[in-house]
């Protein structure tokens, strides 16, 4: 059974690659602070699940000071010259789409198909993570398309790799650690201190009240936390089971669904989801930081709007 589980090794290797490239290249003045931090990063992937939890929590604190004494850096990229690229681009056309546009499609038929296979009665994936594998897979399955159609050198995959999360830098890992601290908020009762500031301030006695709040919570708690996973189990266990589901009967899966896309109206919102909203200024080289968020505002208030009436429509149909 591919579990996910094989997937943390995916990653892990991926990483361990990145390490490694960094390692070897000279340009790159802090190159050992990238290995260190890319590897530590592919350890927790690879046996992360096997360590105890101190032992986890350790080598979070490791990358953090990795990436607090001097930072990572860039070093030098060999790849195609401009005229190189666009020469390749016009021959290949719209069909550059191809890898890209083999994910989502591959992704939606393995979680549907994949849930019917089973050998001796034994799923071929495990069936709680059907998605997330479906697209790991998907992703394979594209690179093997792209290599194939495009024929680049055999570590060309790896480089870019290197590339681009040097590029990001330390905001690439800021989603799984947001969500983690959104686990711990939950645990440490940050949901019933928000529920208890809520129903003292706000008059939840209507279901469409509760939905808005519902929603708008989650959009703000995002924005200040940065990912709407974090935010997800503190609104939840604070107002969405609680008052949605419990008190007034609503589904919890359809609550859950528009939930988080209501928490991602909120991801568009703000400069703490540096990985969506930073990063991309800096990597286009934009004159003002915030550009991207500027123009995602009137949208992401728009769809939040949209989240809260079909929410509100949707939830309590029974």
């Amino acid at each position: 059974m591919i579990t996910l589980e094989h997937i943390y090794w995916l990653s892990g290797l991926m990483m361990a690659g990145v390490a490694i490239v960094n390692w070897r290249d000279r340009s790159n003045p802090r190159r050992f602070n990238n290995s260190a931090f890319w590897g530590v990063y592919g350890i927790t992937f690879l046996v992360g699940t096997h360590l105890p939890d101190l032992v986890n929590g350790f080598l979070v604190i490791a990358m953090v000071l990795v990436a607090s004494i001097r930072g990572l850096g860039q070093g030098s990229h060999v790849g195609d010259t401009q005229a190189e690229r666009e020469a390749s681009a016009k021959r290949w056309g719209n069909r550059l789409f191809v890898p890209a546009l083999a994910i989502p499609l591959i992704t939606v038929l393995g979680t549907v198909i994949f849930k019917r296979i089973a050998i001796h009665g034994v799923p071929i994936v495990d069936l709680k993570q059907v998605t997330v594998i479906s697209l790991a897979i998907a992703t394979l399955v594209a690179l093997a398309i792209g290599m194939i159609m495009l024929r680049p050198p055999l570590l060309a995959p790896i480089r870019e790799a290197r590339r681009l999360l040097d590029a990001v830098g330390w905001a690439a890992v800021l989603p799984q650690m947001l969500a983690a601290l959104g686990a711990l908020f939950a645990i440490a009762g940050v949901g019933t201190v928000v529920s208890g500031i809520a129903q003292r301030w706000i008059p939840l006695d209507k279901p469409f009240v509760v939905v808005a709040t519902y929603a708008i919570g989650m959009a703000a708690f995002t924005m200040i936390m940065g990912n709407a996973f974090a935010a997800f189990p503190v609104m939840t266990a604070g107002i969405g089971l609680p008052l949605i589901v419990q008190k007034f009967g609503g589904d919890p899966t359809i609550m859950a669904a528009i939930g988080m896309l209501s928490g991602f109206c909120g991801t568009l919102m703000t400069p703490m989801a540096a990985n969506f909203n930073i990063v991309p200024t800096a990597l286009l080289e934009l004159p003002d930081e915030n550009a991207v968020i500027k123009i995602q505002i009137p949208t992401a208030i728009a769809l939040l709007g949209a989240n809260i009436l079909l929410m509100n429509f949707l939830v309590f149909r029974r």
